[in-house]
């Protein structure tokens, strides 16, 4: 169904109405809704810069129609927020690929395209979708205007955002190198497709061998999932969650974790406890407010 923004536009400034008029003095002139014809700013070319000339990865954060999913209603990304989150994904998650797999590598697999919207794409089952990836090429950031919520805290940052992205490019991966073969057996009856978020598979999945509920939907989403959250979380929590799962959990989880780290290895020659450890310290480099979320300068 085809979008009329002047009406999308109007709606906007009504729900606004309650809070302040819309006027012209209202309005950020960096317009985040793509309507044919685009003003150039600081963003973009400070993306040009940092995501397209290096990479040709290009990083959409203005809203477009026929990129976003009409299952379901999405907004356009905040534009503070999408230029901090842009900022984040570069240097926790592009940089720690270079830095231990070399440029070459994340110019080749790195997906192409980053898309942003504010909001979660929610489903009928109560649960909300924080990301996808497309054909090996595009990766799907909902969510953008909770980043400011969220932006303080490593914790909140993985769950919502950047576990996302290394989720996904291990999607990609595995479309371009399969995964082994014999992952899929180590649980292989345990696997409950969309029942993962229901009563009782939404508890007690450590015990039974997954590192999250997710995890049960299938074998593909839990080789995404080991490798996500190994990443991503530091060697203590990783721990605590073994301690949890207990003796036979924990053996499962292990085995699957001996295969995810044999295929990086083997298909791509990354050392994935080395891919971690520069994302810990990325992380850590982030939660000390090391990092400029804001700057915009041309270096």
């Amino acid at each position: 169904m085809k979008k009329h923004y002047t009406l999308y536009a109007l709606l906007i400034c009504m729900l606004a109405g309650a809070f302040t008029s819309c006027s012209e003095d209202d309005l950020n002139p960096a317009s985040v809704i793509t309507t044919g014809e685009k003003v150039e700013n600081d963003f973009d070319r400070w993306l040009v810069a940092n995501y397209v000339n290096p990479y040709n990865i290009a990083f959409k954060y203005r809203y477009e129609e026929m990129e976003s999913d009409l299952n379901y209603y999405t907004v356009p990304a905040e534009y503070e927020q999408a230029v901090q989150l842009a900022h984040i994904v570069k240097y926790i998650c592009v940089e720690a690929y270079d830095e231990v797999a070399g440029i070459n590598f994340t110019r080749a697999y790195f997906p192409k395209e980053f898309f942003l919207i504010g909001e979660w794409e929610y489903k009928n089952n109560g649960t909300f979708i924080l990301g996808t990836a497309e054909g090996g090429k595009k990766v799907l950031l909902a969510g953008v205007n909770y980043l400011n919520q969220y932006k303080n805290s490593i914790a909140s940052l993985n769950h919502y955002y950047l576990k996302t992205i290394h989720h996904e490019f291990t999607h990609i991966m595995n479309q371009t190198k399969e995964m082994p073969t014999a992952y899929q057996f180590i649980t292989g009856n345990s696997y409950v497709a969309d029942k993962w978020s229901e009563s009782p598979y939404n508890a007690g999945y450590l015990k039974r061998g997954f590192i999250s509920s997710y995890a049960q939907m299938e074998h593909g989403e839990d080789f995404a999932e080991m490798l996500s959250l190994y990443v991503c979380y530091p060697a203590s929590q990783w721990q605590a969650w073994m301690d949890e799962a207990g003796e036979e959990g924990a053996s499962l989880i292990n085995s699957k974790l001996t295969l995810v780290k044999q295929y990086m290895a083997d298909s791509w020659n990354i050392d994935l406890d080395r891919l971690r450890s520069s994302i810990q310290r990325r992380s850590a480099d982030l939660e000390a407010g090391r990092i400029d979320l804001n700057d915009l300068t041309l270096k």
